[in-house]
């Protein structure tokens, strides 16, 4: 099965006094990989700058812009077109219980393979008096204790905008209780990195048809690597694992390799930006 998708993003900037020079690397091209065929990319500006395409260090695609033109506001548009294809299948995969998991996770082969993605992050590290959040149990499958982990965090934290940003550690999101998806996402790589399972931060965007938490912006889950099945998405924001709603544009270590819009600006003052994305399948609309 397969379904079509077309997600707009657009960003808005105003700056108090004139930009003089200004570099921007967008990170939101939707990925290709075996469930995602990428149709069409179209990307605009509102001064006109010349888009540059390149690759960043994790092997995505982004999109690069530089302009020396005087301006005090800017806005960007980007529409992109995908194809998903996807499976209906709710049967619990066969995956190996935590004991035989620690076993493997033990060899030096397994531990150099994976070690971007079982280190510690200043966003997914949890302070030694708060490691026992949450534990897993040896006798259950990994594919259930992560399961049981993505409903935990869901559990755990409530979806609350404007309480945390993208530098808010967990720290002070175990403490306040409260987040977005990305600190959904920080928290639940970070309990999984603690049990020895390699888990990656997923920035992309999500079709809110059914109801789906996340806000007006790009949206976070996280993927966690499973013997037999590979990488495997799972979204504690939502509690559930990640599926043909879920349009993959990058991943990392944690937000820092994932944001969406990096830049230098040269000016002084104040400024205002404003991000929003929707995403309408060939069915029905979902405003983010």
């Amino acid at each position: 099965m397969s379904k079509e998708y077309t997600v707009t993003y657009t960003a808005e900037n105003t700056y108090e006094n004139w930009v003089d020079d200004a570099f921007w690397q967008f990170l939101i091209i939707p990925e290709e990989n075996e469930t995602q065929d990428l149709v069409s990319i179209d990307f605009t500006n509102s001064i006109h700058a010349i888009n540059q395409f390149s690759i960043n260090g994790y092997g995505f695609n982004t999109i690069r812009l530089h302009t020396r033109k005087k301006f005090k506001e800017i806005s960007f548009k980007a529409t992109f077109k995908i194809i998903k294809s996807f499976q209906d299948n709710t049967r619990t995969p066969s995956t190996p219980s935590m004991e035989e998991y620690s076993r493997l996770a033990s060899t030096t082969d397994f531990k150099v393979d994976f070690e971007k993605y079982l280190r510690e992050t200043r966003l997914t590290s949890i302070p030694n008096s708060k490691t026992g959040l949450f534990e897993f149990i040896p006798s259950l499958s990994i594919y259930e204790n992560l399961l049981a982990l993505n409903n935990w965090t869901y559990i755990y934290l409530q979806y609350t905008a404007g309480v945390t940003d993208v530098n808010t550690t967990l720290d002070e999101i175990i403490d306040k209780k409260h987040g977005v998806c990305q600190d959904f996402t920080h928290l639940f790589c970070a309990i999984s990195k603690l049990n020895g399972i390699p888990a990656r931060y997923v920035s992309g965007y999500l079709n809110h048809e059914s109801g789906f938490f996340g806000d007006s912006q790009m949206h976070a889950w996280a993927e966690t690597y499973i013997p037999s099945l590979g990488w495997v998405g799972f979204d504690p924001t939502n509690n559930i694992v990640a599926d043909h709603n879920h349009i993959k544009v990058s991943h990392g270590k944690d937000y820092d390799d994932c944001s969406p819009l990096k830049g230098v600006i040269y000016t002084q003052g104040s400024n205002k930006t404003s991000h929003s994305v929707s995403v309408v399948s060939q069915q029905k609309a979902a405003q983010q």
